[in-house]
């Protein structure tokens, strides 16, 4: 059984990590969210530069905007490359769903 101090040290550590995440989501919408635009204003179709900013957002895509920004880009993905859209869909959805059965509109 643990004692009151190992669950004193966990509960800490927990606390450190909020607000890790919340920075980390700062700055992720910081750097992405005018790539983002950028990308969907210029109607770029470079399968590169679409998929690496994609796989950059999905480390923070727990955070409601971040997410946001990511179903944003999928969406104009989704005209380019069909597959490869519904690709990072599900790798959202193996990462941050709780329920990985459940259909919905990422």
């Amino acid at each position: 059984m643990k004692s009151n101090c190992e669950f004193g040290g966990i509960h800490k550590l927990v606390e450190g990590i909020i607000p890790l995440r919340r920075e980390l989501a700062r700055q992720a919408i910081a750097t992405y969210q005018p790539e983002v635009e950028a990308i969907i204003h210029e109607n770029c179709r470079d399968t590169e530069r679409i998929e690496q900013a994609l796989t950059w957002m999905l480390d923070a895509a727990f955070d409601e905007k971040v997410l946001q920004l990511y179903k944003k880009l999928c969406r104009h993905y989704y005209f380019i490359n069909p597959q490869a859209a519904t690709d990072y869909v599900h790798y959202y959805r193996e990462m941050w769903d709780d329920d990985s059965e459940q259909v919905g509109d990422a």
